[in-house]
This record gives C-alpha cells, structure tokens and sequence, in this order.
C-alpha cells in the first residue's frame, strides 16, 4: 500500500485528535465508569475502526482493507487476553475505582507510543531481511503452546510481578503510598515524591510492551505494510480502557480464551513459516487474507459460545453442591 507523508502525518495527527477528544469528553473528570458510558464508547471505538476500514476499501481497495480487519480483530482479542492482568495490576496497586480510568487512559498511550518503536523496528527487519519470517512464525508456534500449557495449568493464585523497570524507579526515587488524586507527583517535606498513580501508569503501559512481543508478530503474519500495522493496534488499544470496565465482570466467564488464542497465534505462526518459505523459493501454498479473517472470527465464535457455555455448567454444578451442603 502506498501511503505518502500527508497520509502518515493527517493520520496521526486524527488519532491524537480522537485521544485528546476521549480525554475532555469522558476521562478528564475521575469517576467510576458505568456499563452504559463503557458500552457506549466502546461502540464509538469500534464504529471508528470499522470506518476507517471503509476508508482503507475505498483508498486502497479490499486488500488492504480485509489486512486491516484482520488485523484488528487479532490485535482486539489479544488486547482482552491483556485485561487479565490489568485487573491483577489494579489490584496490587489498590487504585481506588474513581481513577482507573484516568491510569488506564495514560498506560494505553504510554503503551501505543512504545508500540509504535516497536512496529518500526520490525518493520525494518521485515523489509530488509525475509528470513525474519521464520524467527515470528517459530515464535508464535512456541507463544501457542505455551499458552496452551497455562491454561492447562489453570493457575488461580496469579499474581502480578513488577518489571526491572518497575524496580529501578521505586527504588531510585523517593515515593509515597498514598493516592493523592490524580496527581503524579507530590511534595512532602521539601522532597519531591512520586505517587502511586505514576507507578501503575506506567505499570500498564510497560506489561503491554510485554504483550506486543506476542502481538506484532502475529500481525505482521497478515500484513507487512507498516501503515496498517500501526492504525491496526492503536484502533485496538484506544478502546482498551472502556472494553475494561464492559466486560470486566464477564473475563472469569471466558474460560477457552486462552486456547481460542493459542489457535489464532498457532495459525498465523503456520502462514508466517509458510511465506517465509515461498519467500525462500520454495513451492508451498501460502494463506491469503480471506481465509485468515474467517478463520480468526470463526475461532473467537466458537471459543466465546463454548466459554460461556462451560462457565454456566460450572455455575450450575456449584448451586447443586451449595444446595446440598445447605441440606
């Protein structure tokens, strides 16, 4: 896809627009975040990504559009996968209910500005060195399994571990354990000190760096144009936060999310192997965008009906052994 400066630069500076709109419109003033208000933006977010698929059609044709999607979508379900631990992010760090919003909004944009260093590295790999390919689709095969084995684990007493970067800054700076509203820092004493609402947000904005170690590997398994790979991922991350307080209560019921994963990142880890085979000379069949989006909806169909499923057997089998101890 050919995408001139102007387009690059009108792009940006229309998401920053819509990021700065989200802000003055419904996270400037901390308040708990309602299911309406969440289910609301998170149609805006959507109906947003799905527009500028239309655009992408309309400029480009279906190629890039049906990239996009498929793009999207991949990075959309792993971004809940994401949420997990979030929630356990909150949790550890105690962030009273009426200033989530405000540490989600800034770890998000904390997230996508890294993000953005990290699509242009691969981008450069990618480009400059077709064998790449092999590393991301070996990658991913590993990511797939690995997931799989956790969910077989079915650890529940997980808990969230603090990153060198983490460490280095609560140690290096004085801080304090207090929430002070929303301020980042304060001064207590004469000394500046950092509160704990600068730690979470950048708790949440450097565990997703983590995830995109998983993610822009995949999504560079359906597209290599860098243009798509970057407005896939910041349409997936700046719904985040409202999807968040959507389907928070819900996550525990998605019991095969994790398996739904493995599938979708094994299967784009097999298409990866595949072009970087072909890439190589050989004659292997290779998997267009098509198949690769139906594929991806139809396995996030299947692995959301049988979770839901699967927690209502579970639901059920509790009230029966509550009822009997009761007798």
């Amino acid at each position: 896809m050919d995408v001139s400066v102007t387009m690059w630069v009108t792009t940006i500076g229309v998401l920053i627009a819509l990021v700065v709109a989200d802000f003055f419109i419904g996270g400037r003033k901390p308040h708990e975040v309602s299911i309406k208000e969440a289910g609301i933006w998170t149609a805006v977010w959507v109906a947003l990504a799905a527009l500028f698929g239309g655009f992408l059609w309309w400029h480009s044709g279906g190629q890039p559009a049906g990239e996009f999607f498929a793009g999207y979508i991949t990075e959309k379900s792993l971004s809940v996968d994401n949420l997990f631990v979030f929630i356990l992010i909150m949790g550890k760090f105690a962030v009273p209910r009426i200033y989530q919003q405000r540490v989600l909004m800034f770890g998000v944009i904390i997230a996508l500005v890294l993000r953005a260093v990290f699509i242009a590295g691969g981008a450069a790999l990618v480009s400059q060195f077709s064998w790449v390919f092999f590393v991301f689709g070996a990658f991913l095969i590993w990511t797939a399994w690995k997931l799989i084995k956790e969910a077989r684990a079915d650890e529940e007493d997980e808990e969230f571990e603090e990153n060198r970067l983490l460490k280095s800054i609560t140690q290096r700076f004085p801080s304090t354990d207090k929430y002070h509203g929303t301020k980042l820092f304060i001064r207590e004493n004469g000394r500046r000190l950092i509160t704990p609402m600068l730690i979470v947000m950048l708790a949440i904005g450097t565990t997703d760096v983590l995830f995109a170690l998983d993610s822009i590997p995949a999504i560079f398994g359906l597209t290599q144009d860098p243009y798509i790979v970057f407005t896939a991922n910041a349409f997936a991350l700046m719904g985040l936060r409202q999807l968040y307080f959507l389907i928070g209560g819900l996550l525990k019921k998605l019991v095969h999310l994790s398996y739904g994963l493995s599938v979708i990142l094994g299967f784009i880890g097999v298409k990866l192997v595949l072009h970087a085979a072909h890439e190589a000379g050989a004659n292997v069949p290779e998997v267009g965008i098509p198949f690769s989006l139906g594929f991806i909806v139809v396995v996030l169909v299947v692995t959301t009906v049988t979770s839901l499923m699967a927690s209502r057997k579970q639901h059920e089998q509790a009230e029966k052994e509550s009822e009997k101890l009761a007798a």
